[in-house]
């Protein structure tokens, strides 16, 4: 089973910038400054981009909640760790 969002990164070309990917449809990628992904960020869009502007909102909400609870649980792990 492919999860719900992925993260990812360019490193080589874009070392400040992270993306969410969002799998399921409409599928898109969710990419911003990794200090500023909170209030900003862009989606590209590999479906159709929703119609539906509440949609388009809680999918991007969605992105961000999860972007933020993996950086907070890779905290807790680097805690755990030393």
């Amino acid at each position: 089973m492919v999860p719900k969002f992925l993260l990812a990164d360019n490193s080589i070309d874009a070392p400040d910038m992270i993306y969410v990917v969002h799998t399921e449809t409409p599928r898109f990628i969710l990419g911003g400054h990794i200090e500023t992904f909170d209030t900003e960020h862009e989606a590209v869009w590999f479906d159709p981009k929703p119609l539906s502007d509440s949609l388009i909102e809680d999918l991007l909400e969605e992105a961000v909640i999860f972007f933020n609870d993996a950086l907070d649980h890779e905290d807790e792990l680097d805690d755990e760790d030393e």
